[in-house]
């Protein structure tokens, strides 16, 4: 997929994997929407990023303001990609120190956003891939975002680790699903990368983190994750895969 005036949409763009996602297909010759929360910087950003970059505010659990920013990004060109960045996390117990069950409303609203809103995003911009000429036998790509934490939870990431699990689990059946209007599915899971959700920790919790990689031992860089995103837009053979970008990171159960 070449991305020399395709329409790019990507979520949780404002930080983090989504800015440097955005950036990325920019200087690739991309137009892209940026979508965040009307809380965010996006609008902000998006004019620092030049004519080609565009904002839309959105939350992605909610189907009409999703479907607004798809429209959005219509009005800019054939969208053909969507990168997925939009996430939380949350760390709990099923049952705390004081014997307490974890809250219903923690466990839900980790999964809405994470799950639910990856198949709201998902199915918006599958629509709009769809009404796309083909080109060299591809409408476009939609690329997820999981975690490693999908395959290898922690203790206290029960929601998270659902959460991304549940990502991994349509990311085939999405594939397959959409074959057939020539549009490919992957999701990167990432590892612990260098985001402003792990700027928040002390340094030597970082530290420490970053020394829990085998090779490279540090911190994954948003522009990493980035450059993966570039690659499978880039190779049409790649689709129904989730690739893990983690330095060979398995995750310990604390």
């Amino acid at each position: 997929m070449q991305l020399e005036n395709a329409v790019a949409i990507v979520t949780g763009a404002a930080s983090g994997l989504g800015l440097a996602t955005a950036r990325r297909l920019l200087a690739g010759g991309a137009k892209v929407l940026l979508v965040d929360l009307e809380s965010s910087e996006g609008a902000k950003l998006a004019a620092e990023l030049g004519p080609h970059a565009d904002f839309s505010a959105a939350d992605v659990t909610d189907g009409p303001q999703m479907e607004a920013a798809v429209s959005k990004a219509h009005r800019l060109g054939a969208v053909r990609i969507l990168v997925h960045c939009a996430g939380i996390g949350g760390s709990r117990r099923i049952v705390d120190k004081e014997g307490a069950p974890m809250p219903l409303d923690h466990f839900a609203r980790i999964v809405n956003v994470n799950l639910i809103g990856t198949f709201n995003a998902l199915r918006c911009a599958a629509a709009a891939i769809s009404e796309a000429a083909p080109i060299n036998g591809e409408r476009g790509i939609c690329i997820l975002t999981a975690s490693i934490a999908g395959y290898e939870g922690q203790i206290g990431q029960s929601p998270y680790a659902a959460s991304k699990a549940g990502v991994i689990g349509l990311t085939i059946c999405a594939a397959r699903d959409l074959a057939s209007r020539l549009i490919r599915v992957c999701t990167i899971a990432p590892g612990i990368m260098d985001t402003p959700m792990l700027g928040r920790l002390p340094e030597p919790v970082r530290a420490g983190l970053a020394a829990s990689v085998p090779n490279p031992a540090r911190l994954g860089l948003p522009e990493e994750y980035a450059l993966l995103a570039n690659q499978i837009i880039d190779n049409p053979y790649l689709n129904g895969e989730t690739i893990r970008c983690d330095g060979a990171l398995r995750m310990g159960f604390r």
